[in-house]
């Protein structure tokens, strides 16, 4: 039997909506000297001839951004588990500077980690007309609203280059507040919430793999508590698979699912041109309401996405793990195994 916490978490990991929106201090701002540290490395990177994706932390110097940094990482893990990171001047570059400007932090935050089976390190978060109710297609690829969710690796970031015509608002829950509310309001359901249920691959699985995944909602393990909630990939998984919620089980996600939608517990932000948000997927589940995109190509809603692996990440239970590393035989970090094509076929591996 997986080991359930039965006690409340508190700190600042454990914030809620109502809060956050009487404080901005969760926001931060970018300073001049900040921004011109970014500028001198993208500088930097352009000289060497060099584009995003394709170089590493030593070829994007920020020395003197070194304590900021640190301090990223640490909320990220230990503090309220996201970032908004306010104030880069966006409209000054070009979608290509912005990118080497955006993986350039990325890089010295963590680790990148591919993000589909394609091998995208650096994700486009765009509307290409696809069907969320395809049980092929992601979310990022369509304008559909996106129930809470987290993504496959320790932490996600995202960088807006255009926002939508309408819509497309971010909201953010702190899954660890929601697990107090259901421990002090609901705590027959927690059992039920420690157990696995399969996940939906949506497409992305490798060749002879399961289109699906086991994993519990809750994970106690080495004394941090870690959420994996999707509602939409449940249900798409029970078509695949046959195996559909109990009606015990449907109340327990009823009751979540509750939660993450009451006014009081979440937040929603318009994420402006400039902005990047980087959000911990083990504590903080996010969602994006639906948009209506300008006509013309070059004015659709863009972000750019990031997937990384956290310097101070921890450890992740056997059956919370989307994978088991094959090197280490640990529980693995995130990311989606890449397909390859070579002269014998489709050859699978891990970037």
């Amino acid at each position: 039997m997986p080991s359930i916490l039965k006690e409340k978490i508190q700190g600042p990991v454990a914030w809620k909506g109502i809060d956050l929106a009487k404080d901005d201090s969760w926001i931060y701002y970018l300073s001049e000297k900040t921004i011109a540290d970014l500028e001198s490395a993208l500088f930097y990177v352009k000289q060497k001839g060099l584009k995003a994706p394709d170089f590493n932390k030593e070829d994007f110097p920020i020395p003197d951004l070194s304590d900021e940094i640190a301090n990223f990482i640490d909320e990220l893990e230990n503090g309220r588990g996201f970032l908004l990171i306010r104030g880069l001047p966006i409209e000054k570059y070009t979608d290509e500077e912005a990118s080497i400007i955006y993986w350039g932090l990325g890089v010295h935050l963590g680790i990148p980690v591919t993000q589909n089976a394609k091998g995208d390190l650096l994700g486009h978060v765009v509307d290409q007309g696809l069907d969320i109710n395809d049980s092929n297609v992601r979310g990022y690829q369509t304008n559909a609203h996106l129930p809470f969710h987290p993504d496959g690796s320790d932490v996600v970031g995202l960088l807006s280059l255009r926002k939508a015509k309408t819509g497309g608002y971010s909201s953010i829950v702190s899954s660890i507040a929601v697990y107090n509310e259901i421990l002090d309001r609901y705590p027959e359901y927690l059992g039920i919430l420690y157990l696995p249920y399969f996940l939906d691959r949506r497409g992305e699985e490798t060749s002879g793999e399961s289109p699906v995944y086991s994993s519990p909602v809750f994970s106690y393990y080495q004394g941090k508590l870690s959420c994996r909630y999707n509602r939409g990939y449940v249900e798409s998984a029970q078509a695949k698979t046959g195996r559909y919620l109990s009606k015990v089980e449907t109340e327990a996600y009823d009751l979540i699912d509750s939660l993450l939608y009451d006014e009081n517990m979440h937040i929603d932000m318009m994420m402006e041109p400039g902005d990047m948000q980087f959000v911990n997927n083990y504590t903080v589940l996010h969602s994006r309401t639906v948009y209506e995109d300008f006509e013309e190509p070059e004015r659709k809603r863009h972000l750019l996405r990031l997937w990384l692996t956290m310097p101070n990440g921890r450890e992740i239970a056997p059956d919370f793990a989307m994978f088991i590393d094959e090197k280490t035989g640990k529980a693995g970090r995130g990311g989606i195994p890449v397909r390859e094509k070579t002269a014998g076929g489709i050859a699978e591996k891990m970037k």
